[in-house]
C-alpha cells in the first residue's frame, strides 16, 4: 500500500465550481519559478516581432493560412510558415478570444512575459491530450504523463478515485489522471496561471438547442459542403496524407470523397482479424474495388495482441477494459513504415450523427415508456439484436435488462444507467483497502458537476449523445484508442466529423431528423449514397472492436509479463485489486470461455497491474526505468 493515495486525497478531485470554473490558490510564486515541459518535440518555441511572447504547439491549425493572411493585412510580420507562429500573433491581436477563431486539434501554451502569464488551451473535443501537474511552486505539463513523471519529482501514485471511474464509464472524468497529482486539462477549456492562482474555463462545449429547421433538402446540401471543406483543410500537409479504410461507413464514405475531388493516388490502410467474428475484410475489399485505391491490409493475429498489449497500455497510459486499442496500434506501425505520418479517420460520426445502438436503445426504451405493460414496444429491440429474439434464454433476459428503470427517463443518466451499472460490478475485484479510500464515493454522482445546466431540458437522444461525446470518445475513443495508438508510432489521426463546425451544425438539427425512427446516422447515409455501394450503405452498425480471447486469460508462458503482473506476490504488492477474488476468476478462465463482464474485469486488471509496474516500480531514476529526461524551459527572465 505504500505507493496508493491516502485518505483525504479525494478532495482533489473537485471538479468545477457553481460557475464552471476550476480554481487553484495554492499555486506560489509562479511569476518567479515557473519550468515548462516543451510540447514540440525538442524544438526551439516560436515568438512574437519583440520576444514578449512565446509559444509551443503540439498538433494542427488546419485554417492557418486563412489566418495568418489576415494577420499580416493588420501588419504582423512572420519569420517562418508554421501554423504555431499564427497563434503567437492571433494571441497578440486577440488575446484569449482568439480561440474562437481556431479550426484545429491541438493543445499549446504562450507565456507572455510581459504580464507574466501562462496561457495554455485544448481543442474543442480533445483530440490532442494535454496533462499538468503541479510541484513545490512549479508547473509541469506536457502530452504524455511520463514526461511529467520524468522532470516534477512527482512519486506516481495510482490513484482509486480514477479507477472507480475507469471501472465504471471505461474512462475517467474529463479533468482526472490515473495517477494521483497529474491532472488533464479538459476538452474546450483553457487555462491561465497568474501570480496568485490557476484557473481552468470553459470555452466551447456540444449543445444541442434545435434551431435548424429548414428543409431536410436544404439541410442535407449544406452538410455535405461542411464535409467537403473539414475534409479538405485536414488534407493540408507537407507530408503525403493517407485514410484509413474499414469497410464501415464512415471510412468508406471519406475515402471516397478523397479519392474523387483530391487524391487519385490515394494510400489506405485497414484492420483485418484473424477471428471471422471481429473481421471486416469483406466490406474493405468491396470499397477497394470501388475505388481502385492502393490499400494495405494487416491481419491482426490473437498472438500480436497478446505481444501489443503491454506496449499499448505504455502509451495509452491508463488501465483499459477492451483490447480494442491494440490493433489500432499494430496499424500506425504499418501506417508509419509505409512512409506515412498523416492519416483521415472516420471518429465522431456515431456520436455526431447517431448512429451506436446506444441511441436507438434509448429511443426504444422512451417509447416503451409511454406504454410500460406493452409487450410488443420492447421487442424494438429485437431489431438491434436479432441474436436476442432467436434465442430463447436471451429473449427471457430481454424485458429484465433493458427494463431496468425504463419508466424514469428524467433520469440525466437514462440512456447510460444500464451500461455503467453492469461495468460497475467488476469493481468488486477491487481490494479491501482501495474500497476504504473510496469510502462510499461514487462516480456517477460526481459526473452531474460537469452537465451542462440546461441537460435536463434536451431530449433523451441528445443527452446521450452528450454523454457518449464529453465521456467515452474524448477521453476513451480519441484518446487511448486513437491519439496514443497512433502517436505511439509518430502517426497523426485527423477526423473530419469532428470539425467543430459539423458538430454545431448537427447539434441544431432535431432529433427526429438525424434519427429517424430505427434509422441512425440517416442523414450521413443520405449524404453519401450516391458515391458508395448499396451494401456499405445499408450493412448493419458494427462497431470496431478486437477480441478478446482465452490466450489473455490462461496467461500462457508462466514467465510472460501478462502472467507475472496477476501473481498474488504482484497483486500484493500493488494493493490494487483482492488476490483471491481475482485468481478465482483466472481459473474460471482457464476452464472455459467467460462472460463479457469477467472479460472486461480480467483486461482491467491485467492493464491496471502493467501500469503500476511500468510506472510506479519502473519509475524514472529507478533500475529498468526507460524514459527519457524532457527537454524544460524555464522562464526565469524574458530572455530563452
Amino acid at each position: 500500500m505504500d505507493n496508493l493515495v491516502q485518505s483525504g486525497s479525494l478532495l482533489n478531485h473537485r471538479g468545477p465550481d457553481e460557475n464552471g470554473v476550476y480554481v487553484d490558490d495554492n499555486i506560489g510564486l509562479y511569476h518567479a519559478r515557473l519550468s515548462i515541459i516543451d510540447l514540440a518535440t525538442g524544438t526551439q518555441p516560436i515568438h512574437n516581432e519583440d520576444r514578449t511572447k512565446w509559444i509551443v504547439l503540439n498538433g494542427e491549425i488546419f485554417n492557418y493560412p486563412e489566418l495568418k493572411k489576415n494577420l499580416e493585412l493588420k501588419g504582423h510580420r512572420f519569420y517562418t510558415d508554421t501554423d504555431t507562429e499564427v497563434l503567437v500573433h492571433l494571441y497578440e491581436e486577440k488575446g484569449i478570444e482568439m480561440l474562437h477563431d481556431l479550426n484545429g486539434q491541438f493543445a499549446f501554451a504562450i507565456w507572455d512575459s510581459e504580464s507574466r502569464e501562462l496561457f495554455v488551451a485544448r481543442d474543442r473535443v480533445g483530440i490532442v491530450p494535454m496533462h499538468y501537474a503541479i510541484k513545490n511552486g512549479r508547473m509541469f505539463f506536457a502530452s504524455e504523463i511520463k514526461a511529467i513523471l520524468a522532470a516534477s519529482g512527482i512519486t506516481p501514485e495510482i490513484d482509486p478515485v480514477a479507477l472507480d471511474q475507469i471501472f465504471t464509464f471505461w474512462t475517467t472524468l474529463p479533468d482526472t489522471t490515473a495517477f494521483k497529482g497529474i491532472e488533464q486539462l479538459p476538452a474546450g477549456h483553457y487555462l491561465t496561471v497568474s501570480k496568485k492562482s490557476l484557473k481552468i474555463r470553459r470555452y466551447w462545449d456540444y449543445s444541442f438547442e434545435v434551431s435548424n429547421d429548414r428543409s431536410i433538402e436544404a439541410i442535407q446540401e449544406e452538410l455535405q459542403e461542411l464535409i467537403l471543406d473539414a475534409l479538405k483543410i485536414r488534407l493540408r500537409a507537407d507530408v503525403p496524407v493517407g485514410s484509413y479504410l474499414s469497410g464501415g461507413l464512415d471510412s468508406s464514405a471519406l475515402t471516397a470523397l478523397i479519392k474523387s475531388n483530391f487524391d487519385n493516388n490515394l494510400k489506405t490502410f485497414g484492420i483485418g482479424f484473424e477471428d471471422p467474428d471481429f473481421d471486416e475484410s469483406y466490406y474493405q475489399q468491396l470499397m477497394v474495388k470501388h475505388l481502385k485505391v492502393d490499400h494495405t491490409q494487416i491481419e491482426v493475429k490473437d498472438s500480436d495482441i497478446e505481444r501489443s498489449f503491454d506496449k499499448a497500455l505504455q502509451h495509452s497510459e491508463t488501465p483499459m477494459l477492451r483490447t480494442a486499442p491494440v490493433p489500432l496500434l499494430c496499424l500506425s506501425e504499418r501506417v508509419r513504415d509505409s512512409g506515412f505520418k498523416v492519416v483521415i479517420t472516420g471518429e465522431g460520426a456515431d456520436e455526431v450523427f447517431g448512429g451506436y445502438n446506444i441511441f436507438l436503445e434509448t429511443k426504444v426504451r422512451a417509447f416503451w415508456a409511454r406504454q410500460p405493460r406493452s409487450k410488443l414496444r420492447p421487442l424494438l429491440l429485437g431489431r438491434l439484436y436479432p441474436y436476442i429474439l432467436s434465442d430463447v434464454r436471451l429473449r427471457k433476459i430481454l424485458i429484465p435488462f433493458f427494463g431496468k428503470g425504463f419508466t424514469d427517463v428524467a433520469d440525466p443518466f437514462y440512456s447510460h444507467r444500464i451500461r455503467w451499472s453492469n461495468t460497475l460490478k467488476i469493481k468488486t475485484f477491487f481490494s479491501s483497502e482501495i474500497h476504504s479510500l473510496l469510502n462510499g464515493y461514487s462516480s456517477i454522482e460526481q459526473l452531474e458537476a460537469y452537465l451542462p445546466e440546461n441537460f435536463n431540458d434536451w431530449d433523451s437522444l441528445s443527452r446521450a449523445q452528450y454523454l457518449e461525446m464529453t465521456l467515452f470518445m474524448g477521453n476513451y475513443l480519441l484518446s487511448a484508442q486513437g491519439d496514443r495508438m497512433g502517436m505511439a508510432n509518430s502517426v497523426e489521426i485527423r477526423p473530419p466529423f469532428l470539425d467543430h463546425r459539423i458538430v454545431e451544425f448537427m447539434g441544431r438539427v432535431a432529433p427526429r431528423r438525424k434519427v429517424p425512427g430505427m434509422n441512425g446516422k440517416a442523414m450521413l447515409k443520405k449524404a453519401f449514397r450516391s458515391i458508395l455501394p448499396r451494401e456499405i450503405v445499408q450493412r448493419p452498425k458494427n462497431p470496431y472492436r478486437a477480441p478478446i480471447k482465452d490466450y489473455l486469460f490462461s496467461m500462457g508462458d508462466e514467465r510472460s509479463e501478462l502472467s507475472a503482473v496477476t501473481t498474488r506476490q504482484s497483486l500484493t504488492r500493488a494493493g490494487l485489486f483482492d488476490s483471491g477474488k481475482v485468481q478465482t476468476l483466472k481459473d474460471k478462465a482457464e476452464k472455459g470461455p467467460v462472460s463479457e463482464s469477467d472479460q472486461m474485469a480480467l483486461v482491467g486488471v491485467i492493464s491496471s497491474q502493467l501500469l503500476y509496474k511500468k510506472f510506479v516500480e519502473e519509475l524514472p531514476g529507478r533500475a529498468g526505468a526507460t524514459v527519457e529526461e524532457p527537454r524544460i524551459f524555464d522562464y526565469r527572465s524574458t530572455a530563452i
